[in-house]
C-alpha cells in the first residue's frame, strides 16, 4: 500500500469512530417537543456534520500534499535533500593530489558538535559541488571527535605513439651496435589513483596511491603521511619525485608537452622513499628539501638498495605573484587561464647520489629513468664504459637552473642541466674517471583562442661526453570543454640520437627519426 493509501486509511477509521460517538453525545433524550424541532435539530447536526467532513478533508489533503512531498525527497537521494538544506560556507582549497606537496589545509564548516558527518549542502560550495580540487567522498566538521577529509583524484593518460621512421640500430661510443626498439603502438601510459586528505587533526594528511604503467607493465602502490606545522614548513615522508628537476616538483601532468623533454628525461632523477620538507617562508619564494633512499628505488626490495642516501633540493621565487592558479594545476607550465599581468619563475635544482647497479638498473616502473651514458648506453651496463667491463658503482651530481614566463596566454620555460658521473668502482680498468653531460629545454606555447587551443614549439638538446643529441617539434593542444583538466594533443617531434631509454616516454635508446603522437590526458 502507498504511504497516501495508508495514510486515507487511518484518516478514515478516525472518522468512522468519531461519527457514531458524536451522534450519541448529540442524540436528545427522550421527552415532549413537536417532530419539527426535531427536524431542525437533525438539520443543524447534519450541517456540522458536514463541516467537520470538510475540514478533514482539507486537513487530509494537506497532509498527503506533505507527505508525498517528503517521499519524493527521499526517493530523489540527497541531491534532493541538499536543495532544502540552508547554503553552507565554500570549502577551502583542498591540496592538489599529485603534488609532492599535499599539504592538508582547513576546511571551514559551520560550527556543529555532533558526531554526525555534514550534510551533502555543507560539502558542497555554492558553484563546486562535490568537487574541491577532487572529488570530495565524505568530509566532517572540524569539531567532531574524529574529523577527517576523503578526496579522490585521478590522472589518466592514454597516447598513440609512431617510432617506426626510426633507424633500426645504433652504434655507441666503442662501436658496439644495439638495437633499437620501434613502437607503433596505443597504450594507457600512466593512470594514477589518489585517495587523500586529512585525518584526527588538519595538520595531518595523508595520501594512498596506485600508480600504473601499461607502457612499462608496473603497478605500485604508493603512500606518504604529512605533518603541517604552518605555511613555512609542512614534514612527510613516503613515495616521491626526487626535486632534481622542475618537472619533479608538483608539475605532472600539466607539461608544456605531451611529456618531459629529451633531455629533461636523460638528466633528471627518478622516485623514491623519503622524507622531505617544503613551504614558502617567504611570500613567493618556495622550497623543497628531500632526503631519501636513492635515484630510483621503486618497486626494489630494501636488499637491493645499498646504504648510501640520496641528499636533493629545489627552491623557485615567484617575485611578480604566483605562477598558476591555487589547486592542483598550481605549477603548470601553460598560461591556460591568460592573465594580463606578468609572472616570473626563477628556480634550481641540485642532486647527489651514490649509486649502485642493483638498485639503478630496474626500469620496470612508472616514471623511474636509469642513469644512460649520452650514447644511449646504460651506465652499469657491461661495456658501458670499457669492453667486458662493468661499473657497480658511480657518484651522480646534477645541479639544473630553470625560468619562465606568462603573460596573455603567451608560456615560455625553459631549463638548463650539467650532470657528473665520477668516483667509479668497476670489475676492471677504465678509461676515465669521471663524465660531464650539460644540456638544455626550452618550450614555447600561445593561446590562439583563449582556454581552447594553444599552439607551441619545443625543443631540448644534450652536450654529452660520448656523443650529442637534440629534438625539436612543435604541437596544438585543444581544451574542449571548461577546464584546464582535460584536454588532447597532437604533436610530432624530430630526435636525433636519442640517449636515454623509457617505455613511458617517447624515446628508446639510439632513436633517430620523426615522431607523431596523439593524447587525451584527464587529471582531477
Amino acid at each position: 500500500m502507498s504511504l497516501s493509501g495508508r495514510v486515507s486509511t487511518v484518516l478514515l477509521l478516525a472518522f468512522l469512530t468519531w461519527v457514531p460517538s458524536s451522534a450519541r453525545a448529540q442524540t436528545p433524550q427522550s421527552g415532549p417537543g413537536s417532530l419539527e424541532k426535531e427536524v431542525m435539530e437533525m438539520r443543524t447536526e447534519n450541517g456540522a456534520i458536514r463541516e467537520q467532513l470538510r475540514k478533514l478533508e482539507e486537513q487530509q489533503k494537506t497532509i498527503l500534499q506533505l507527505m508525498e512531498g517528503l517521499q519524493r525527497k527521499f526517493d530523489g537521494g540527497p541531491a534532493a535533500i541538499a536543495e532544502q538544506s540552508p547554503p553552507a560556507p565554500k570549502p577551502q582549497p583542498m591540496p592538489a593530489a599529485n603534488s609532492a606537496f599535499n599539504t592538508p589545509q582547513p576546511v571551514t564548516s559551520s560550527a556543529n558538535t555532533s558526531l554526525q558527518p555534514t550534510s551533502v549542502a555543507a560539502v558542497q560550495g555554492s558553484s563546486g559541488g562535490r568537487f574541491n580540487d577532487g572529488m570530495i567522498i565524505w568530509q566532517t566538521p572540524i569539531d567532531v571527535k574524529v574529523p577527517f577529509v576523503l578526496k579522490f583524484n585521478d590522472d589518466t593518460q592514454f597516447r598513440y605513439l609512431n617510432t617506426l621512421s626510426s633507424d633500426d640500430t645504433f652504434t655507441d661510443h666503442l662501436g658496439v651496435v644495439h638495437e633499437v626498439h620501434r613502437r607503433n603502438d596505443f597504450t594507457v601510459n600512466r593512470s594514477m589513483f589518489n585517495f587523500s586528505g586529512y585525518i584526527f587533526d588538519e595538520r595531518l594528511g595523508y595520501s594512498l596511491k596506485v600508480w600504473t604503467s601499461a607502457g612499462a607493465a608496473s603497478i605500485v602502490v604508493t603512500g606518504n603521511i604529512s605533518w603541517r606545522f604552518n605555511k613555512a614548513l609542512t614534514l612527510t615522508g613516503g613515495y616521491t619525485g626526487v626535486p632534481g628537476s622542475r618537472s619533479l616538483v608538483g608539475t605532472f601532468p600539466y607539461f608544456a608537452a605531451i611529456d618531459r623533454s629529451m633531455a629533461d628525461n636523460f638528466f633528471r632523477p627518478g622516485f623514491t622513499q623519503g622524507v622531505w620538507a617544503f613551504g614558502e617562508p617567504v611570500k613567493g619564494l618556495n622550497y623543497m628539501a628531500f632526503v631519501g633512499n636513492g635515484l630510483n628505488t621503486l618497486n626494489i626490495s630494501a636488499a637491493k638498495i645499498d646504504t648510501n642516501l640520496v641528499l636533493s633540493g629545489s627552491v623557485w621565487w615567484e617575485p611578480l605573484g604566483p605562477y598558476g592558479e591555487p589547486g592542483k594545476s598550481r605549477n603548470m607550465y601553460d598560461d591556460y587561464f591568460s592573465s594580463k599581468k606578468t609572472r616570473v619563475r626563477i628556480g634550481t635544482s641540485f642532486t647527489t647520489s651514490r649509486e649502485d647497479r642493483f638498485s639503478d638498473l630496474d626500469q620496470t616502473n612508472p616514471d623511474n629513468t636509469a642513469l644512460y651514458n649520452s650514447d644511449g648506453v646504460l651506465t652499469f651496463s657491461t661495456g658501458a664504459f670499457a669492453p667486458g667491463v662493468t661499473v657497480d658503482k658511480a657518484k651522480y651530481t646534477m645541479w639544473a637552473i630553470d625560468g619562465g614566463l606568462k603573460w596573455n596566454g603567451l608560456a615560455v620555460n625553459g631549463q638548463y642541466y650539467m650532470r657528473r658521473l665520477n668516483h667509479f668502482v668497476a670489475d676492471g680498468p677504465l678509461p676515465l674517471a669521471s663524465t660531464f653531460d650539460h644540456g638544455f629545454e626550452l618550450t614555447a606555447g600561445h593561446f590562439v583562442v583563449p582556454k581552447k587551443v594553444q599552439l607551441y614549439g619545443r625543443g631540448s638538446k644534450v652536450f654529452g661526453q660520448f656523443r650529442n643529441s637534440s629534438e625539436y617539434g612543435a604541437g596544438a593542444r585543444w581544451y574542449f570543454l571548461r577546464t584546464e583538466r582535460m584536454w588532447l594533443n597532437a604533436e610530432l617531434i624530430k630526435v636525433n640520437h636519442a640517449p636515454y631509454n623509457g617505455a613511458f616516454t617517447p624515446y628508446t635508446a639510439g632513436m633517430t627519426g620523426w615522431t607523431p603522437m596523439l593524447q587525451a590526458v584527464l587529471a582531477f
